[in-house]
């Protein structure tokens, strides 16, 4: 249905409640409805939010299979349907950023999406830090700090988990190494995360040994170098550039190795894949009446996002339309006002949702989204398992 239809069905409709409070309302007067089918202002209820200058309306969504028992009307969720409309479609894509829409699902499973993605998607993050020498103005626990906090750029699902009875191995480490030092005479030397750089052989750092004539042990057994594996031939492992970790004045010093391990954003911030995971539902503007003329500009004008645009009706006359709902931030600046209400409608789709997506820089954003599809569904798996 095109926006012009669907705005003529709202005239209609206000029409007809401004006759009926004319008239008076009266039972006699609502149209007879199927039996198995929900009238029309119930479904829109249930479809939409109205958004009214204080609060919005209809916000609750009824998944209960007896909601409508006395109409003959099953509202329960059921696979079929959900099969033939669920739709994604993908608006924007670049190496950092996603945004698509998620149409024909609850905001329940829009949410689960977002909630996976923020704290379960797993990626690799420096755990820990040993530091040889930081005579730097930072501590030790805060440039620890700050270094796992530091984005890297490498595909988790390369790496296993490291558990407490497991020894650091080419297969759960990656061990990283900082050295930047202030010569006296210098000017103050800013120290960026890409001189973090990869030791594909390991640590080489030394265990201190009780026995002198022993043989020194790193912090890591490798027992092959990781630049030799084909995943990383010629994709060397390394960091989100342009990141400040400490300035150095004359003198100063910092020298360190940093050991990254993979992890979830549920035990720590810093193993979280996304800077942020968010959406929205899909806004709706309906013009409940023609407005032309000066109403037309002043509509337009009410409006900081653009939404409306202003085509010509003929014989010289201008009329407001809807050019762009999507740019709707629910300001309700257009419907502020004298009367803007009786002529301006905003809903929210409840089961349309614009999703965004902002990766940190460990995968693309649409890997994301299909990793968090994939633990999802291994979650509602393990449900069925568990029931059965």
């Amino acid at each position: 249905m095109s926006e012009q239809e669907s705005s003529s069905d709202e005239i209609m409709s206000s029409e007809e409640e401004e006759q009926q409070q004319k008239e008076g309302f009266s039972y006699w007067n609502l149209k007879d409805v199927e039996r198995g089918q929900l009238p029309p202002h119930i479904r829109k209820q249930g479809a939409r939010v109205h958004c009214k200058p204080d609060a919005p309306t209809n916000t609750e969504t009824l998944q209960y299979s007896g909601s409508y028992a006395a109409m003959g009307v099953d509202n329960s969720l059921r696979l079929d349907p959900f099969r033939e409309n669920f739709r994604i479609k993908v608006i924007a894509l670049d190496k950092d950023k996603m945004e698509f829409d998620m149409i024909g699902i609850d905001a329940a499973v829009a949410n689960a999406f977002r909630r996976v993605l923020i704290s379960e998607v797993p990626t690799m993050a420096i755990e820990k830090v040993f530091i040889a020498n930081n005579t730097s103005v930072i501590q030790d626990e805060v440039l620890a700090h700050r270094l796992g906090l530091i984005p890297l750029k490498v595909d988790p699902r390369l790496f296993e988990y490291l558990s407490a009875n497991d020894t650091p191995n080419e297969k759960n480490t990656i061990v990283l190494k900082l050295h930047a030092r202030c010569n006296q005479g210098q000017p103050r030397h800013t120290v960026y995360s890409q001189e973090l750089k990869w030791l594909p052989n390991g640590s080489e750092f030394a265990k201190e040994s009780e026995k002198p004539d022993s043989k020194p042990s790193t912090y890591t057994s490798f027992s092959c170098s990781q630049d030799s594996q084909p995943e990383f031939a010629g994709n060397p492992i390394s960091t989100m550039e342009d990141i400040i970790v400490a300035k150095l004045g004359p003198g100063q010093e910092i020298e360190l190795e940093a050991h990254a391990v993979k992890g979830m954003g549920k035990t720590h911030a810093k193993w979280s894949p996304v800077g942020t995971a968010w959406y929205r539902m899909f806004p709706e503007v309906v013009l409940l009446d023609k407005i032309e003329g000066e109403d037309a500009e002043e509509l337009m004008r009410k409006c900081p996002s653009g939404v409306f645009d202003i085509e010509d009706a003929g014989n010289g006359k201008k009329r407001t339309k809807v050019a762009d709902s999507r740019a709707c931030t629910l300001c309700r600046e257009c419907i502020r006002g004298d009367e803007w209400e009786n002529r301006v409608s905003l809903h929210r789709v409840k089961d349309h949702f614009i999703f965004t997506i902002e990766s940190t820089g460990a995968l693309p954003p649409e890997v994301l989204f299909t990793e968090a599809v994939k633990i999802l569904e291994a979650k509602c798996e393990r449900v069925i398992t568990e029931l059965s």
